[in-house]
């Protein structure tokens, strides 16, 4: 079989995978990029790549938030700001460093990240708050989005797990609030960091765009799913995922 057309069949059902869980919860990006990274693409071409795709995906999600009234627009606005100048500050941190090193850092990366999604209870996380009033929430939210923007730029897989996690226990947000910012800012840091990747010539045009329909399609039914309330659990998915990537990150290294 041809191996261009076996990167398609591994990339695109785990990048609609990876829209159906982030339109959720975050933590796409878990799924995604190892998707690439599971076919011997570069590393940097995979995570340009993966920016173009999961770009397409989080307009349609972020859309359907706004429409139905799920983000709070002032919180959102400093929120996207800053995570538009982050997001190109660690897309230009990510190309000076070696392919090489970035699989080392990986090693690290991707056990710490197996813990976080294992001990995370973001995925049952409820509306309710604390109740405690939170001082200078636009100053919270612009810096949440300026360390995350800077964590997408860079590498990615997490950015909207980590920012709803930030956005409830930082700036007391209930999830529905919390997820809604999130979509906003994630899909700022996505096109600011994507725009620096298509400026190095670290994109696989023809390949993004066509997952892209797929992380489109995902996207859809996740935020039906959130929308109409209905939970689903991603965690063993995301692990599963991930132990693959490890296993064969590892196996290049040895």
């Amino acid at each position: 079989m041809d191996s261009e057309l076996i990167r398609y069949l591994i990339v695109c059902p785990l990048v609609f995978l990876a829209g159906f869980v982030d339109a959720m919860a975050g933590g796409g990006g878990f799924i995604s990029l190892p998707g690439y990274l599971l076919t011997g693409m570069p590393v940097h071409l995979a995570i340009g790549t993966n920016k173009l795709s999961s770009s397409m995906g989080t307009t349609l999600a972020t859309w359907r938030l706004a429409r139905n009234g799920f983000i709070p627009w002032k919180q959102a606005l400093f929120a996207v700001i800053s995570a538009l100048i982050g997001s190109q500050m660690g897309a230009y941190i990510a190309l000076l460093i070696d392919a090489h090193i970035f699989k080392i850092l990986m090693l690290v990366i991707i056990p710490l990240t197996s813990w976080y999604v294992f001990r995370s209870h973001s995925l049952g996380a409820t509306e309710e708050t604390s109740g405690k009033v939170v001082n200078h929430k636009n100053l919270i939210c612009m810096a949440i989005g300026l360390v995350m923007g800077i964590y997408d730029g860079f590498y990615g897989p997490g950015t909207g797990t980590f920012m709803l996690l930030a956005f409830m226990g930082l700036a007391n947000m209930n999830i529905k609030e919390a997820n809604g910012i999130t979509k906003a800012a994630n899909l700022t840091t996505n096109f600011g960091a994507l725009y620096v990747f298509l400026t190095h010539g670290t994109v696989d045009l023809m390949l993004g765009l066509t997952a892209g329909l797929f992380s489109i399609a995902g996207n859809y039914l996740g935020t039906r799913q959130f929308i109409g309330k209905q939970s689903f659990s991603v965690r063993p998915i995301i692990l599963l995922v991930l132990t693959i990537f490890f296993v064969k990150t590892l196996m290049e290294l040895i």
